[in-house]
């Protein structure tokens, strides 16, 4: 067995993670932290695409910022599963040797990730909030929440090749899009067999109804402990109403049984950047920030003028949300009933 030193592998690869074609937006979030990596290496950054019919998303990789595309288009990579999409990914490492892979912290992108890593015999960091280059050792410095949140703790993979890390959604900015910008295509044959996937897709049965994109949403009204019932959330569901905004909650909410899981903000739960956040009864516990520190503007309201989320905030009113969400409500529709005559 011949063995590989570190000083081989060279270039930041990220995984452009798609479904049915449609991909998802952390991989263009990823180009523009991986980009950030590549050029404190001085390295080449590439996305890495594996499906069937995909190419069309290669100019988008470009746009976002790859200096090269690696490409695998197979009918066996058509619906997701895992294993095809671990040997393809694993073939793929082990031919051209990157230092760096980067992955969504998806439900498809956690359990392919941890498939690679295990397959190559390298670190795996999940969920990172922050990636960083030490210019002195070239390491991957691979900030996380540890301890329910209350640490952050930054992990290096010293001895072992590709470093691998995934990273939230909506946790790094996304890229600007640079229209019709150029990179390099490699095509790359793998043989893989449909009686090696170890899986069948039957059928897939697309979810009904209204679908909640917490990770998407530009208006965020979030509710936390201090609502004390769960009809309150009808002030909060008005003002949400009149903004075009989305419910959040926090985790105390959750459990509480006011919301579904899906509109959990946090650590647990999803991470958002949204344009505006309101944080309303949520003291601000750092499994909470760490999901939603990152948006844009955060309108903080509690009673509470000790309560941490008044760090973090851009405007911070303290109060009884009773009375100050209605008084906010009736502002903005006034303002927006104004702007509309």
């Amino acid at each position: 067995m011949t063995t590989v030193s570190n000083a081989e592998y060279r270039g930041v690869w990220v995984f452009i993670e798609q479904v049915a074609g449609e991909p998802a937006p952390v991989s263009w979030e990823l180009l523009g932290a991986g980009r950030q990596l590549a050029d404190a290496l001085g390295v080449e950054l590439a996305g890495v695409l594996l499906g069937q019919g995909v190419a069309g998303l290669v100019s988008e990789a470009w746009a976002y910022g790859a200096d090269r595309v690696y490409l695998v288009e197979d009918p066996v990579l058509g619906p997701y599963r895992t294993a095809p999409y671990a040997r393809a990914l694993v073939e793929l490492v082990q031919r051209y040797r990157p230092e760096i892979l980067l992955l969504g912290a998806t439900s498809l992108g956690r359990d392919l990730s941890g498939a690679v890593a295990t397959a190559l015999g390298t670190g795996l960091t999940a969920d990172c909030t922050g990636l960083n280059i030490d210019p002195a050792t070239r390491l991957l410095e691979q900030t996380r929440p540890v301890f329910g949140g209350n640490v952050m703790a930054t992990i290096l993979c010293q001895r072992h090749r590709p470093q691998m890390a995934t990273v939230r959604p909506r946790v790094m900015p996304l890229p600007p899009r640079q229209e019709g910008r150029q990179g390099e295509l490699v095509r790359v044959g793998i043989a893989l067999k449909e009686e090696e996937a170890l899986a069948t897709v039957l059928k897939v049965i697309e979810e009904k109804g209204k679908a909640i994109y917490l990770d998407r949403a530009e208006i965020i009204v979030a509710g936390g402990r201090g609502l004390g019932s769960r009809e309150n959330l009808r002030l909060l569901e008005e003002l949400a109403g009149v903004l075009g905004g989305t419910l959040g909650a926090s985790r105390a909410a959750v459990e509480a049984g006011w919301l579904p899981p899906e509109y959990q903000v946090g650590q647990t739960g999803i991470t958002v950047r949204p344009k505006v956040y309101f944080a309303i009864g949520i003291s601000g516990a750092i499994q909470h920030l760490v999901g939603m520190q990152n948006s844009e503007v955060i309108v903080a309201i509690n009673k509470d003028p000790e309560a941490p989320i008044f760090k973090v905030a851009t405007y911070g009113i303290i109060g009884d949300f009773q009375e100050v969400v209605p008084a906010l409500t009736e502002e903005f529709r006034r303002q927006l009933a104004a702007r509309s005559a």
